[in-house]
């Protein structure tokens, strides 16, 4: 049985227009131990795909397709079976620790919340202190009654990472958890990442638009645009001949070390608003070797080469 699978999931978002969606038929699996990147930019369904997994979007409707967790489809939980599941089975990280963190809460209360939720008989200042240093911060008696503003970004981070594992998930999924953090402190939460999963054998799912991120952690990764995944494919792979022109555009623009002082290669337009979908390749107002049917005709996901999906007839020509 697969600790995740994500099966044509389908969300839609009530408007005044009629029902927007913004995720369009994804499909993921995940086992034990695995890693999965999910890449794209901003407005593709990323976070909506990841929030969907524990079903945190309340205005969302799911349209379509299955989330199962363990074997037990997400979609069709109480509120009561989705309390287990959040914290105890799938935790998450988000982006911004300094607003998910309770500005007026001790740290150490803070983690010790979600213990008493899954974990009652290990609620203890002693196991706080276990997972502040788990997490690699220094001194953590001492840190376990200090506030938020009294901790570092990269601190933070790390207490959002104890509160996330308090209650040793089988899977973690990171929404971009390094993004406002600076180079030095974002390579060491990258490799306590592969640590932890090393450690402790859960699964990951992370989130970033950072290509440079996808290298570091290395597993499969899935690039998603305008609500669909466009490419699937092991990560070394998919950084060394990227199929889909979206994948190729990305990898473009990312700035390389020794260039010297080249212009970046921007992709030109943006991702479009929901309900306003091109026909055909949602991608192909924006793809340099678009032809005419690419407007007319919308691709599938299909088989590139063994464990590579790719959402486009002439990848073959890149």
């Amino acid at each position: 049985m697969r600790l995740l699978e994500i099966k044509n999931l389908q969300v839609e978002f009530p408007s005044a227009a009629g029902p927007l969606r913004a995720v369009d038929g994804v499909s993921l699996d995940l086992d034990a131990g695995q890693t999965i990147c999910l890449v794209g930019e901003s407005g593709c369904g990323k976070t909506v795909t990841a929030l969907s997994i524990a079903r945190l979007v309340p205005a969302a409707h799911y349209a379509g397709g299955e989330i199962l967790v363990e074997g037990r489809n997400v979609l069709a939980m109480t509120e009561a079976e989705l309390r287990q599941i959040r914290g105890g089975v799938v935790s998450y990280v988000f982006q911004e620790p300094g607003s998910s963190l309770n500005p007026v809460m001790r740290i150490g209360r803070q983690i010790k919340e979600a213990l008493e939720l899954h974990r009652p008989n290990q609620a203890s200042d002693a196991r706080v202190i276990e997972l502040l240093k788990l997490v690699g911060i220094p001194a953590p008696e001492a840190r376990l009654r200090d506030y938020p503003f009294q901790l570092s970004g990269g601190m933070q981070q790390r207490v959002m990472l104890a509160m996330a594992l308090a209650c040793e998930p089988k899977l973690l999924v990171a929404d971009e958890p390094t993004t406002a953090l600076d180079a030095t402190i974002q390579a060491q939460i990258l490799e306590l990442l592969r640590e932890l999963q090393g450690r402790l054998g859960m699964a990951i799912l992370f989130i970033t638009h950072n290509l440079g991120v996808v290298n570091e952690l290395g597993g499969r990764v899935a690039v998603m645009y305008a609500g669909q995944i466009v490419e699937l494919a092991p990560a070394q792979d998919l950084l060394r001949i990227p199929r889909h022109p979206y994948t190729r555009a990305l990898l473009n623009s990312v700035p390389k070390l020794g260039a010297g002082a080249t212009r970046l290669t921007a992709i030109p337009g943006q991702v479009p608003r929901l309900g306003q979908f091109p026909s055909g390749c949602r991608f192909a107002p924006r793809c340099t070797i678009a032809r005419a049917d690419c407007s007319k005709v919308a691709p599938e996901l299909a088989s590139a080469e063994t464990g590579r999906w790719v959402r486009c007839p002439y990848s073959t020509s890149l």
